[in-house]
């Protein structure tokens, strides 16, 4: 099977009051380029994420993105600083002393001092924490697999028929390249006999000017390269894989050899089929730009 480079996945998993969503979605690109937005208090997954991913996908531009709401009841804890409370009222009550002011401290005002009472999360079970993200993580990611193959099939079905379409461009031009020198003899043959009139034709000399033309329009060996490339292609096609940079490299031959076959030709029906058969390799090479 093959993929294409397009997917989206998404999955929600809710376990010990702890909820993760991930989503993934993918676009093409040369390399695995992972884009991974997250709480910060879950950065020290990064790296275990970031594997994960290579299981489900080596080439292309992914963005995941990760929510989590933690709704256990012991996540926060309220501490009371004693020595610091104690602290700030020795010194209200010496600030009253020194200066002949009224001491109106009450709890209310003591409690608002800076680090009387602090916040302190508890102990992260790092463990448990890992063991949903992965569950929602691969739930995501099995998700955006299923989409890229079922485009990657699809893909795969579009460009068989593509090389198919080529294919029959080569056979009419490998059918009718002998018919161009069949032809240029004749209209040389003719041509010479109407300016020479009675004149004995030199066969050698006619001989060697179309040898000289069939070897100028000759296209045989781009056909045969041709032909290869795209029974190449085809059985990549077939056999599956991360093929996608294989396929690229192809196409670039298809089409050098192409322009090839448009510079020797001097027949409008070749030029016409060498056309089409160019427009047919860049919607091959467009596709192949999104298999993985």
């Amino acid at each position: 099977m093959i993929k294409s480079m397009t997917g989206f996945g998404r999955c929600e998993v809710c376990e010990s009051d702890r909820k993760f969503t991930v989503e993934m979605k993918s676009v093409n690109h040369r390399y695995l380029d992972v884009n991974l937005k997250m709480p910060k208090k879950l950065n020290f997954f990064e790296s275990a994420i970031r594997g994960l991913l290579k299981e489900y996908a080596q080439r292309g531009k992914v963005d995941i993105f990760v929510t989590y709401e933690d709704m256990t009841e012991e996540n926060v804890s309220i501490k009371y600083n004693k020595d610091v409370a104690a602290k700030y009222l020795e010194y209200l009550r010496q600030i009253s002393s020194d200066f002949g002011l009224e001491d109106d401290i009450r709890v209310s005002t003591l409690s608002k001092y800076p680090e009387v009472f602090s916040m302190e999360e508890a102990e992260i079970d790092e463990e448990g924490i890992w063991k949903t993200l992965e569950k929602a993580f691969r739930g995501a990611a099995e998700g955006f697999a299923e989409t890229r193959i079922k485009e990657g099939e699809n893909l795969k079905e579009d460009l068989i028929g593509k090389l198919d379409e080529m294919l029959t461009h080569v056979e009419f031009i490998e059918e009718r390249s002998p018919q161009i020198i069949t032809e240029y003899r004749r209209k040389l043959t003719d041509r010479v006999q109407e300016l020479l009139e009675d004149v004995k034709v030199d066969e050698s000399r006619l001989l060697t000017e179309v040898t000289v033309f069939a070897d100028k329009v000759c296209v045989d060996e781009e056909i045969v390269r041709l032909k290869s490339h795209i029974a190449s292609t085809k059985q990549a096609l077939l056999e599956g894989g991360s093929i996608g940079r294989k396929l690229d490299f192809l196409a670039q031959e298809m089409n050098r050899e192409a322009n090839t076959i448009l510079s020797k030709s001097n027949d409008l029906e070749i030029s016409n089929r060498g056309i089409e058969l160019k427009t047919q390799i860049e919607k091959v090479r467009e596709q192949i730009q999104n298999i993985e």
